[in-house]
């Protein structure tokens, strides 16, 4: 087969080289004939016809190399080929084969009612392990040694560690939170020092993933949740409602008590089996500050609290308890005449 193609190509190399060269002859005439010189002579014309001849002998030779490479070169072209294909369709299956472990994975978790947020970050590690297997697999498919690979791992480790340390931290921040469990998801947290809260949605290899109240999605690193203190609100079932509100010194002090209590007492939300407190708290400049402490469940406590305190405000005006506020008394100087003036600005 490649002596035929030889054949063919130096047979069409002397065609063309025949073929230009009597269009250059004819096109040299030509040009001279168009200029009006008359003194072109055979020796002129074979010295621009050689010329050009050795040029597209020159091309000639490049492409009889390129399709020499080629013809030298096509099964190691064809192996290539089939192993890019192979490769592809291994990465194709490998990766419905690491879905389907993950999902039995994930399967078993809740057959054991593991805790959310190890079922999340176990299933990240068991994407990337298995990711990175199916990817050296391929690679020594290639014909790559696996020990170079194992050599180049090493090497690179080293640079990558240094160069991630923020991310190493954020990996064993992680690990910190699936074995100390100071949270887990669905739990509301807030971050005091970074200004951060919300309730936990996911807890990946190196991000905690947060839910704010207006549904934004926050994502912070798991070192600054392992490094700095936090709040888990949500942690108990219950949570005690404790309110403050002021009324007049001239106001019933006993009645806002008991009309606090009877609210209290009959609001649904509130636990009856726990403590119910009602108290002065204390003796404020314009106003007697009464307490209350109460027991609410924690999915529960923003919704008794607002009610409450609208429920407070509606009974007090229509039990005639005036809750005091700021006002300020400025006195105007008018003339000797007619005297100082008083206005009170509220």
């Amino acid at each position: 087969m490649k002596k035929f193609f030889k054949v063919i190509i130096k047979s069409s190399n002397w065609r063309c080289q025949t073929m230009i060269r009597n269009l250059l002859q004819a096109g040299v005439y030509i040009a001279a004939a168009a200029s009006g010189l008359t003194d072109v002579t055979d020796d002129s014309v074979s010295d621009v016809i050689d010329s050009a001849a050795e040029a597209t002998t020159e091309a000639a030779q490049e492409v009889n190399q390129f399709v020499q490479f080629v013809q030298d070169n096509i099964p190691n072209l064809i192996g290539f080929g089939i192993k890019v294909i192979l490769a592809l369709v291994f990465f194709f299956l490998g990766g419905k084969i690491i879905k389907w472990l993950r999902k039995i994975v994930h399967r078993s978790f809740e057959r054991t009612n593991v805790d959310a947020g190890v079922v999340q970050f176990v299933d990240s590690m068991l994407k990337f392990g298995l990711y990175a297997l199916l990817i050296f697999m391929i690679a020594t498919n290639f014909g790559i040694e696996s020990s170079s690979i194992a050599a180049l791992i090493a090497s690179a480790g080293v640079a990558v560690g240094l160069a991630l340390q923020g991310s190493l931290s954020n990996f064993a921040g992680g690990i910190l939170i699936l074995l100390l469990k100071p949270f887990a998801v669905g739990d509301y947290i807030i971050v005091t020092q970074e200004g951060i809260e919300g309730t936990v949605k996911e807890i990946q290899i190196f991000y905690t993933k947060l839910a704010t109240v207006d549904n934004q999605t926050v994502v912070v690193p798991n070192s600054i949740l392992t490094s700095n203190s936090l709040t888990n609100v949500t942690a108990r079932p219950e949570r005690q409602l404790d309110l403050k509100v002021g009324i007049d010194y001239d106001s019933d002090l006993k009645e806002a008590k008991k009309l606090i209590e009877d609210m209290l007492y009959s609001d649904p939300s509130v636990i009856q089996d726990e403590e119910i407190k009602v108290f002065v708290d204390s003796l404020g400049d314009s106003a007697v500050m009464i307490g209350l402490r109460a027991w609410v469940k924690t999915e529960e406590y923003w919704a008794t609290r607002w009610r409450l305190t609208e429920q407070i405000k509606l009974t007090f005006d229509e039990a005639g308890i005036e809750i005091p506020y700021n006002h300020i008394t400025v006195h105007m100087k008018a003339d000797e005449k007619n005297g100082a003036k008083s206005q009170d600005l509220f």
